[in-house]
């Protein structure tokens, strides 16, 4: 489609564009968004044929050839791997005749953190973007699209072209100025702020905890660590979502952007978590160990996380989806949007209705999570 000068089209992969291009459509504060993640899910075949992710990034090109605006988006033939779950759409479209799949997914696969979904330099083209979305749904039979994580920036862009808005929460630690992560417990109250000590001196018993990033992670490190996301995988949702190459890939192209935890006995990696660098946040991906030891869990995954935030200067940490456990360890209750565009009627009738029931939900549960906030009171 052409408007004005400018023409949307359709690729099969993000890798088809140059990375200079692509990445200067972003602030580089998300290292989601950025061709080199992207391209390394689509390098390992952790997105494609096998995954049920298809690569189908949708660009706008400006008069002079330019790339002017791009959706990271995928075509699905299922509903894993979103964190935002519309399993009973699926099987109450089916039931009525209907065939939800394939339909349009605008996220990052596999990564349920906040981030932009429409990327330019030029915000006129949003709407354009979201345009073109929706006239491949309905030009090729898909049944809906669905942009997950919406940075709350962009929202408004989905709620005025229509969309069906939902909502969630996620547990995120924010980084008040805190010195370092004493000065962050001295926020809590008394009880917890015992617990909090009592659960890392318990987890770093008997091992040594190291941190990675750029040049020093190794090979072995991944090697080690893919055993542990395996186990997670096959215990969490069947399959790993990502091949053992991506975790090279990452390494070899944005090493500098992850901070690899691994915890250790005699020397041994017994257990491990992945972290992204932000410009803003640092993001919990993976974890996985081959020792069940109490609040190791918490000590790699937390604990950890906001020690590298404090010396980072980073704002937050975002510790990925679900997990109410995280609020007792500093980890607040923050809304989370998707969006959704529905091409039939009758659908988007009933999933309009259901979406009203479930919001009023999670404003009472976010109500009730706020009220069993660990910090003391009067301190937010």
């Amino acid at each position: 489609m052409s408007d004005g000068g400018f023409t949307a089209r359709i690729l099969s992969a993000v890798g088809e564009l140059p990375a200079a291009e692509w990445d200067a459509l972003t602030d580089g504060t998300n290292p989601f968004v950025c061709h080199a993640f992207l391209t390394a899910m689509e390098r390992s075949r952790s997105v494609g044929a096998r995954s049920g992710w298809t690569p189908l990034p949708i660009v706008i090109d400006g008069p002079d050839g330019t790339l002017a605006a791009a959706l990271p988006a995928y075509l699905k033939d299922h509903s894993q791997g979103e964190y935002v779950f519309d399993h009973a759409w699926a099987d109450a479209w089916h039931r009525a005749g209907g065939s939800y799949y394939p339909k349009l997914q605008i996220a990052v696969p596999f990564t349920p953190a906040t981030g932009p979904r429409l990327l330019t330099r030029h915000p006129e083209l949003n709407l354009a973007l979201l345009r073109a979305a929706e006239t491949l749904c309905r030009e090729n039979g898909l049944s809906s699209a669905h942009a997950t994580f919406i940075e709350p920036e962009q929202v408004s862009v989905f709620e005025d072209a229509g969309w069906l808005m939902r909502e969630d929460i996620q547990f995120h630690w924010e980084n008040r100025g805190y010195a370092g992560f004493d000065d962050f417990l001295e926020a809590l109250s008394s009880r917890k702020r015992k617990d909090l000590r009592k659960e890392r001196a318990k987890a770093q018993e008997g091992v040594e905890i190291h941190s990675f990033t750029g040049s020093g992670i190794e090979e072995a490190h991944w090697d080690a660590f893919w055993d542990f996301y395996q186990d997670t995988g096959a215990r969490k949702w069947g399959r790993p979502y990502l091949t053992r190459e991506a975790f090279s890939l990452l390494g070899e192209v944005m090493a500098d952007r992850i901070l690899l935890v691994m915890a250790f006995i005699d020397g041994e990696a017994v257990a491990g978590a992945l972290n992204f660098i932000g410009g803003e946040a640092l993001y919990g991906r993976y974890w996985g160990a081959r020792i069940d030891k109490p609040f190791l869990h918490f000590e790699l995954c937390y604990y950890q996380a906001i020690d590298a935030a404090i010396a980072l200067g980073l704002s937050r940490v975002e510790a990925g989806a679900q997990g109410g456990h995280k609020l007792a360890r500093g980890y607040e209750p923050v809304r989370t949007v998707s969006a959704h565009y529905i091409v039939h009627d009758g659908l988007r009738a009933a999933i309009a209705d259901y979406l009203e029931q479930e919001r009023a939900g999670i404003a009472l549960d976010q109500l009730s999570l706020g009220d069993r906030s660990p910090f003391r009171k009067g301190d937010g």
